[in-house]
């Protein structure tokens, strides 16, 4: 399963800091029954596990609703669960290590957060970039803010859906209009 512009329109991304009384499956699972198009596992105090478990419960979650499932930096682990793609930082394998180790119908996502980093993550096979963070956020607090412009020029600069991602929510999702991101 490959990913386009319509896969990546709302790209959920866990964290099992906001399940409160839900598990995170009934959380995966309600976000999907509200119009997620792609679920992304991100959980980063899991060990392999804990999160093998989690991801077979996930994956088979999207597969019911035809929603890619991602999982987060794990490439072996991505293999195992029969996740449709991994998603990679700067700091983790590259795209084009991930794509020798997946295959060419799995799909690669990267992090980037200017264009040269989009730049290098589409020559070497990624399929879609995650780029941000464009809000402070509580979720991920080693990150930082970039502005709307650099958003933009992302977008301009590859040929892939660019998601946008960090911090995002109703009260300032229209300040990303007009960028050029596939989705948010």
């Amino acid at each position: 399963m490959k990913c386009d512009k319509h896969t990546m329109l709302l790209y959920a991304v866990t964290d099992r800091a906001w399940v409160g009384e839900q598990t995170l499956p009934q959380q995966v699972e309600a976000a999907l029954k509200g119009g997620a198009t792609c679920v992304q596992l991100r959980e980063k105090h899991l060990d392999d596990t804990d999160m093998l478990a989690e991801a077979k419960t996930i994956s088979a979650l999207c597969r019911a609703y035809h929603v890619p499932f991602i999982l987060n930096d794990n490439v072996p682990l991505a293999k195992l669960c029969g996740a449709d793609g991994v998603h990679v930082g700067q700091d983790d394998l590259s795209a084009a290590e991930a794509r020798r180790l997946l295959g060419p119908d799995k799909i690669i996502g990267v992090s980037a957060h200017n264009v040269a980093e989009a730049k290098k993550a589409f020559a070497d096979g990624a399929d879609y970039l995650g780029c941000g963070a464009m809000f402070t956020t509580h979720t991920k607090t080693d990150t930082n803010v970039i502005s709307r412009q650099v958003l933009a020029d992302v977008c301009a600069s590859v040929p892939i859906p660019v998601v946008a991602i960090g911090g995002i929510h109703r009260e300032n999702l229209l300040q990303l209009a007009g960028c050029g991101e596939a989705g948010i």
